[in-house]
């Protein structure tokens, strides 16, 4: 990868989990467990990473300065784990099939260490065991959450 691609704002991803199921097929999906987005903060604020049925969504949201997304996502009955630092260390290629869903962008977004996951309640679960574990250790930097 070119330095000039390089990101240079530090960044901090949510994994946002919601259990709304607009297809009949998520019906077998564990509740509240249904579908899940990466809402990516950096300097300029929020911007929010979706894959809906048939396209891909991007979108900067239109919130002050200091908003707290993860609160606001909580209060609307939708569970956010996070934060995941966003830096140069975790570029390269994402590992594992990747079928285009929900589950593929989260892990994509995380990078090459995400956790490996077909459904929402699986990298909910992974991502969960992870956070708890890397309060375990003294010698990780969790400084940077």
């Amino acid at each position: 990868m070119k330095p000039a691609h390089r990101r240079h704002i530090q960044q901090r991803a949510w994994i946002i989990f919601a259990g709304r199921a607009d297809h009949a097929w998520q019906r077998w999906l564990r509740p509240g467990f249904r579908h899940c987005f990466a809402a990516i903060e950096d300097a300029q604020g929020w911007m929010v990473l979706e894959a809906l049925t048939g396209r891909l969504l991007l979108a900067r949201l239109d919130v002050p300065s200091g908003f707290d997304a993860p609160a606001f996502y909580r209060r609307a009955g939708m569970v956010p784990v996070g934060p995941f630092p966003l830096d140069d260390t975790t570029l390269g290629p994402v590992r594992g099939p990747l079928p285009l869903n929900c589950v593929s962008v989260c892990r994509a977004v995380l990078g090459p260490h995400a956790p490996f996951a077909w459904t929402p309640y699986g990298l909910y679960r992974a991502l969960s065991s992870r956070d708890q574990n890397r309060k375990k250790y003294l010698t990780n930097d969790i400084s940077a959450r």
